[in-house]
């Protein structure tokens, strides 16, 4: 996760640096903050991944980053994200076959479960749907530095959205994590604020 979003952002920064968005010092230490808050949310999970995990990982968030950035041009963010899924189905049904087919070859297999299913739709089409259409709304008026800092703020939200719906306590890590990352934001859009 901490390989997928530092190259979200990397991807994003890089993008908006070489369009011409310039960062001030504050926004800089902004996202040094809101990076550390992730890492320290995600540090007792920490270990080495093997290369080719790294590599794949560094690679879905440069997609991401650059999806993302896509968005910005979105003129109807619902039917723009109904258009990609649609896209996108056809590809995933064709590596679910894969897997289903060749998965058991090497060791492993799908074993398909109703709720399952359910489950993966609800997250899939409906709150990724719902949350990349409200993305690609928000898009056009952000930088893309302030989009990739505003981005670190999901892990954060999940993790409290854990809280309240699944009663998950609030540890101190936790507590530190999530004011890292938020402060870390607020001091991106402070910082543009301020030049502006």
């Amino acid at each position: 996760a901490l390989l997928l979003f530092g190259a979200v952002q990397a991807t994003m920064i890089l993008v908006g640096l070489y369009r011409g968005e310039r960062l001030v010092p504050l926004q800089w230490g902004g996202l040094a903050l809101a990076l550390g808050g992730l890492a320290l949310l995600l540090a007792p999970g920490l270990s080495a991944p093997d290369p080719l995990g790294a590599l794949l990982m560094l690679a879905a968030g440069a997609a991401w980053g650059v999806y993302s950035l896509l968005g910005r041009s979105s003129r109807d963010p619902i039917a723009t994200t109904a258009g990609n899924f649609l896209r996108a189905a056809p590809m995933a049904a064709v590596l679910a076959l894969l897997a289903a087919l060749i998965g058991p070859s090497f060791g492993g297999g799908v074993r398909w479960d109703q709720g399952g299913l359910v489950y993966a739709v609800l997250s899939g089409a409906l709150a990724s749907g719902v949350g990349y259409s409200i993305w690609y709304a928000a898009l056009p008026a952000l930088t893309a530095a302030r989009a990739a800092s505003d981005q670190l703020s999901v892990p954060v939200i999940t993790a409290l959205a854990a809280v309240l719906a699944l009663g998950e306590r609030i540890t101190p890590v936790l507590a530190l994590s999530s004011a890292a990352v938020l402060g870390g934001i607020a001091l991106v859009i402070v910082g543009r604020a301020r030049r502006v």
